[in-house]
């Protein structure tokens, strides 16, 4: 399988222009596998940080012990 990589728009028809000199690349009739990337909005970063400060909310001091058991060598 050859893979190449492009950077490109999403129409507001939903389409997504392959440039010419990709579609070059491929040849007429070639079933294609597409995987389609983008970044991260603002917006699913914050959602992300407030999920990890409620979960970090629920930590306790006194839930360190666990961690100082996972740490500790076992004595054999």
């Amino acid at each position: 399988m050859k893979a190449v990589e492009f950077k490109s728009t999403v129409t507001p028809g939903g389409q997504i222009a392959v440039p010419p000199e990709v579609a070059r690349q491929i040849p007429e009739g070639e079933q294609l596998q597409v995987v389609i990337l983008w970044e991260i909005s603002n917006l699913d970063a914050a959602w992300r940080a407030a999920g990890r400060q409620r979960f970090e909310a629920a930590y306790a001091p006194e839930d360190s012990v666990y961690e100082q058991l996972i740490d500790d060598a076992p004595a054999r």
